[in-house]
């Protein structure tokens, strides 16, 4: 029996051959709630602009401008996944079938079908495709929520959830780890723009030559290399979201067009003079603190005054308490069934050494550490020698250690020296961690160079010549 009208799954169907697609729209009509293009640039402008997400798609490789070769086709089969990657694509290519099934499937195609096929085994693919589509979007979007009981981690979703179609940008604060873009993708999900494209970039990751044209795209020769045209991240979000992660490590030359973008929308291509249009949500993640930036001359304050209108700070995992236990328990099950390896338990001194531990990587550490326990311990009871074994646990560098030793209180009992010995224990710790790094010790102790340097003079504290380094 074909599925219920409203239930019927949304298929993006590609092909330049006008009767091909007219005949395949027809006999997918139960089945499909079909959107049909002719070109790679026709299909991705329906996919930005569509009122609900794409659930399958059928794609001809052959595609203009060349369409004897391809080339068209697979770029937009690289290009729909790149932006929407739980998106199965069922592929069609009359031309060098098994070169092309071949390529097709190490960029990510779900199935490869020789052209012509006949109608009812394409149905049947793009069936499976649509409901694993489905049944991905719907585990991502359990397993993509920001776990945690905690009040500092429910007042986050709370905020988030507010927020969600405010039509400004949005600023993500917390240090490393702490999930910016697990809560990027939340807040994108629960709003308007849940079925439009979500697209991520890490600005730290990119060369300060080159961030320009990923942002805003590039004309053809604009640069060495530049053999085509490019359109942008900017571009590629359309009319969704673009999450732009370590923002404080954009170049300050750049920063100008950045806010230009932000206030009216409007950018321009490298090696282009034409202005173009964003219609993208901005939400911006940094572990810096910008008014710091602003004010050392590393960050523009109106671009920090735009960005900040409304601004969340996610907490360190050190700061959520029963929060260890609640995101074992969320993280382990989904490790072990996406590695498929059973998962195993910890014993009693095994828990008391997980609710001890400070996690300084934060979520992203606790993570890792669950993953190397699965590749060791898979299916068995893990012991607190063996946890610790996945743990850094240098006493020089477990804050959460420092502060189970409670000085007694008595006659001659100082609380001003009690507390300047504790903060300089978590600075030494701090340091010792990041192997005397200084801007990756403020970072752990979440204050920026400048407090920690004066904090290490208020408390008198000595530095071995070459100890410490700014990197």
């Amino acid at each position: 029996m074909p599925p219920a009208e409203s239930q019927r799954p949304l298929l993006l169907l590609v092909d330049d051959d006008p009767s091909i697609v007219e005949t395949l729209a027809w006999a997918l009509a139960p089945d499909f709630e079909t959107l049909a293009a002719g070109s790679r640039p026709e299909a991705l402008a329906l996919v930005r602009h569509c009122h609900r997400p794409i659930d399958a798609a059928l794609v001809d490789l052959g595609l203009p401008p060349v369409p004897h070769r391809p080339d068209e086709g697979l770029a937009l089969v690289g290009e729909l996944l790149a932006a929407w990657p739980n998106l199965n694509i069922v592929v069609l290519s009359g031309q060098d079938a098994l070169a092309s099934a071949r390529h097709a499937r190490a960029i990510g195609a779900f199935e490869f079908y020789p052209k012509p096929s006949p109608p009812p085994i394409l149905r049947d693919a793009l069936l499976r495709a649509a409901a694993q589509t489905r049944r991905t979007r719907d585990q991502g979007a359990r397993d993509l929520r920001l776990a945690g009981e905690s009040a500092p981690i429910r007042d986050v979703r709370e905020q988030l959830a507010r927020l969600a179609d405010a039509p400004f940008p949005l600023l993500l604060e917390g240090e490393s780890g702490t999930g910016k873009e697990l809560a990027a993708k939340a807040l994108h999900d629960s709003g308007c723009r849940a079925a439009k494209p979500f697209v991520a970039v890490n600005c730290a990751a990119i060369a300060p030559g080159l961030i320009e044209a990923a942002l805003f795209g590039h004309a053809r020769g604009a640069f060495t290399g530049a053999t085509g045209a490019r359109a942008g991240f900017f571009e590629e979000a359309g009319e969704g979201s673009l999450f732009l992660d370590e923002i404080g490590e954009l170049p300050l030359e750049l920063q100008p067009k950045l806010l230009r973008a932000l206030e009216n929308g409007e950018f321009v291509r490298v090696g282009e003079t034409s202005t173009r249009k964003s219609a993208a949500r901005v939400i911006a993640a940094t572990n810096r603190n910008l008014r710091d930036e602003v004010k050392a001359g590393r960050f523009r304050a109106d671009l920090y005054h735009r960005l900040s209108v409304l601004t969340i700070r996610l907490p360190p995992l050190r700061a959520l308490g029963e929060d260890r236990f609640v995101l074992l328990g969320h993280y382990l099950p989904l490790l072990a069934a996406e590695s498929g390896l059973p998962a195993f338990t910890l014993d009693a001194e095994a828990r008391a050494l997980w609710e001890q531990y400070s996690f300084p990587g934060n979520v992203r550490e606790l993570r890792n550490v669950l993953l190397r326990l699965l590749a060791r311990h898979a299916g068995q009871t893990v012991t607190r020698a063996q946890l610790a074994a996945e743990l850094d646990l240098d006493p020089a560098t477990q804050t959460d250690t420092l502060t189970s030793t409670i000085e007694p209180i008595g006659e001659g009992f100082s609380l001003d020296e009690a507390l300047r010995r504790t903060e300089r224990r978590y600075i030494e710790s701090a340091l010792s961690l990041a192997q005397g790094s200084i801007s990756q010790a403020a970072r752990l102790l979440g204050i920026n160079r400048t407090t920690l340097y004066g904090r290490i003079g208020v408390l008198g504290m000595r530095l071995p010549t070459g100890s410490a380094r700014e990197d």
